[in-house]
């Protein structure tokens, strides 16, 4: 899918066969029309009826209309805002996205959502708004769904409908990379954080990746900063798992792949260590045995480590890596 602006030099018209496009799109979900009241009658959506509702968008100067493709046809349209007429909202608004009917529930409309986020984030907003009339359960099922938020219940400015207002962090994608240190007796090295948004967890040593480096490279700098060992490597990849935290104020969405090794029992140590742990928010380190992993109430990450060690051990092989979701602090 390509996005591309609606741009139209002042005094000039969409032209004909682009407003073609346009009014079928329209035309296609008539339900929705129905809902929304936009147009007088949702089952004769016209042209001049379209270009005028295009128009009165692209009259705000902070409005954008984006045009969806793939291969070659117009299957999408989302209209933004960058700003909220309201001062005191500091966020920008997604007013519209639209789907042909003819092709959805063929995942588009998320692909859609998300290459509007990406060109929000792009632009640096950390946070978007929409609002979806309360008569339309399925709409708000999509967004909750995408990881929006009720944020607040009230009327829309336009026709004073009842709306249900949402809102979503725009998280930055980030790569890092952990090792699992197991010592002889099979416990393994963790550190202790106290991250602004998930608060005090424990986690394997490691953080994120800078520039183009691999992720096993990334593990093996990382885990030689924040333990001064050099006499380690990263072995078999025991998981991979993406999750949601705050670095260094920051909103991220993170996708960790997290290695194991063996290595004698012993304590982090070098003369960096302190500026090292200072850096990365690591509070403390501790050995953990299997027992302490599957009995402790602190937040322990990834989520379900001992059961991905004890399979680790058991067939001297990783198992099968595969995504998790769930918050987690660290570097």
């Amino acid at each position: 899918m390509i996005l591309e602006p609606l741009a139209l030099p002042p005094g000039h018209d969409i032209p004909a066969p682009l407003l073609t496009e346009l009014t079928a799109l329209y035309a296609s979900d008539r339900a929705f029309q129905a809902l929304s009241g936009d147009f007088p009658d949702p089952d004769d959506i016209r042209p001049d009826q379209v270009a005028a509702a295009l128009a009165d968008e692209l009259a705000h100067p902070d409005a954008e209309v984006l045009l969806a493709r793939s291969r070659g046809r117009l299957t999408g349209l989302a209209i933004t805002l960058a700003h909220h007429p309201d001062p005191a909202d500091p966020d920008p608004w997604i007013g519209l996205l639209m789907i042909d009917a003819t092709v959805q529930r063929q995942g588009l409309g998320r692909q859609l959502a998300s290459l509007v986020e990406d060109r929000l984030r792009a632009a640096g907003r950390t946070a978007v708004r929409l609002a979806v009339l309360d008569a339309n359960p399925k709409g708000l099922a999509f967004w909750r769904a995408l990881g929006y938020d009720v944020l607040d219940h009230r009327p829309d400015l336009q026709r004073g409908r009842p709306c249900t207002v949402l809102r979503k962090v725009l998280r930055t994608p980030r790569r890092a990379a952990r090792v699992a240190v197991l010592d002889p007796q099979g416990a393994v090295l963790l550190f202790r954080y106290d991250n602004v948004e998930v608060g005090i967890h424990w986690a394997l040593p490691g953080g994120g990746l800078e520039g183009d480096e691999g992720p096993r490279e990334g593990a093996l700098r990382e885990l030689r900063e924040e333990t001064g060992w050099t006499d380690l490597v990263p072995g078999p990849l025991l998981t991979t798992w993406e999750h949601d935290f705050t670095h260094t104020g920051v909103p991220v969405h993170q996708h960790e792949h997290v290695y194991v090794t063996r290595g004698p029992h012993r304590e982090p140590a070098g003369p960096h260590l302190a500026a090292a742990h200072a850096e990365d928010g690591i509070l403390t380190w501790r050995w953990w045995s299997r027992h302490a992993l599957t009995t402790t109430q602190d937040p322990v990450w990834p989520p379900g480590l001992a059961r991905l060690l004890d399979d680790f051990e058991s067939t001297g092989t990783s198992p099968s890596p595969g995504p998790a979701s769930g918050p987690v602090g660290g570097t």
